[in-house]
């Protein structure tokens, strides 16, 4: 008889966001009249560039002809879309990244996920509260983050790095000495961002203490301000202590294509070993290469003609993101984010929960968002609005949380 790995069996309930899913789905079968608006999970709406649909079909016609076909890409990505990356993404930025240390993927989250399997199963790991839950579930399935108090919502090998209103957002560094520090900027959930100060005092500590930065930059394309990095190699020393993942799915629409990319430079080394080497190793064991019309089509995003068609993408989720921002605000909302990244971060009002929150947000207003207990324990008492949708959507839901909190509040 087979034996199940007994972590999985540890971890809270679905996960969130199938949660979430789910109880959409009840809601909308019992009330089939009612119009549910989608503010929850960050999927993007917008169709894909022009320039990206062109370069997919003539992609699509070399894979037609026999002179032109190609079959297994290779493991760590095409040779053509490396060195557009490393010189658009990084060394236009003065970033210090050569083609050779970026591997292409599926996407972002699948790295974030599997990056722990090249790391010790003893690592100590730190992670922001709240944090995208990928990064804690997939240590607790490799039996790393110890047991899970439900009534706390916490793992008792977890180090937890509290960001709320009264620190700004900005986690602490840790008393307890972690291995593996997951930074997620601009962040997710809370729309938050570290400037340039901030995190050079994490690229140093983490030198200091032979900890590895995991540096989620999925949202770099929406940064606005200019003290805020867009990589964290932009900051001195980050060569030596930290490991960066990119997505095309936020700053191109590919959440129904899926690419992604890490960044892995080779002076990084752990107990005398080079990451990079061990991560080649488990990339080409695992992962057959992202397929060549994908590849193909990421080129796009750094033609001229795609760069600008993505800009006003952009722009267009981050008037969104305005109009969330401001629509809560003159409800009487604690509103936070949405300058720097599609997300806004609200209080939650009268002492409610944040299930409870949005349970009133899907059978009232007919919205719905993410409640921030499911980011962590410090995520309690806070929702998350995404500004994917479309504008005419957005408009209406907070027109909808407008009139029904106002309601709210005149019935005390």
């Amino acid at each position: 008889m087979g034996k199940v790995n007994e972590n999985y069996l540890k971890l809270p309930g679905s996960y969130l966001f199938s949660r979430i899913g789910k109880k959409i789905r009840d809601y909308e079968a019992a009330n089939p009249a009612r119009s549910v608006i989608r503010l929850g999970i960050g999927d993007v709406t917008q169709p894909l560039a022009p320039a990206i649909i062109k370069a997919m079909h003539e992609a699509v016609d070399e894979m037609g002809r026999a002179e032109t076909f190609r079959g297994y890409a290779p493991d760590l990505g095409y040779g053509f879309l490396r060195e557009e990356i490393a010189k658009k993404d990084y060394q236009d930025r003065g970033c210090p990244i050569e083609a050779d240390e970026i591997f292409v993927s599926d996407g972002a989250k699948s790295d974030c996920g599997n990056i722990q399997e090249i790391f010790s199963p003893d690592s100590r790991i730190a992670v922001c509260d709240p944090v995208y839950p990928v990064y804690v579930d997939s240590n607790a399935m490799a039996g790393r983050t110890g047991e899970y108090d439900e009534k706390a919502g916490i793992w008792s090998n977890v180090i937890y790095m509290p960001c709320m209103a009264s620190n700004h957002f900005v986690p602490e560094l840790p008393r307890e000495k972690p291995d593996l520090i997951y930074l997620c900027n601009p962040n997710n959930p809370t729309g938050t961002t570290l400037n340039r100060e901030q995190l050079r005092v994490w690229v140093d500590y983490a030198n200091r203490s032979g900890a590895v930065i995991l540096y989620d930059a999925a949202y770099e394309a929406y940064i606005s301000t200019e003290d805020v990095p867009h990589s964290i190699f932009e900051i001195p020393g980050a060569r030596t202590c930290a490991i960066e993942f990119r997505s095309f799915s936020k700053n191109a629409g590919f959440t129904g294509v899926r690419l992604g990319f890490t960044v892995i430079p080779k002076d990084l080394i752990c107990d005398g070993v080079a990451l990079h080497g061990l991560w080649a190793r488990r990339h080409g064991t695992k992962f057959n290469g992202a397929p060549y019309v994908v590849q193909k089509a990421a080129m796009a995003v750094y033609s001229d003609e795609g760069r600008d068609q993505l800009a006003h993408q952009v722009s267009v989720y981050m008037r969104n993101a305005k109009v969330i921002y401001e629509g809560l605000a003159q409800a009487g909302y604690e509103v936070y984010g949405g300058v720097d990244a599609p997300y806004i971060w609200l209080k939650v009002p009268d002492g409610m929960t944040s299930w409870e929150f949005f349970d009133w947000l899907l059978e009232g207003p007919n919205v719905a968002g993410t409640p921030g207990s499911g980011f962590g324990p410090s995520g309690e008492g806070y929702f998350r609005l995404t500004a994917f949708g479309t504008y005419e959507n957005t408009v209406e839901a907070m027109r909808r949380i407008k009139e029904q909190s106002g309601d709210r509040a005149r019935r005390g």
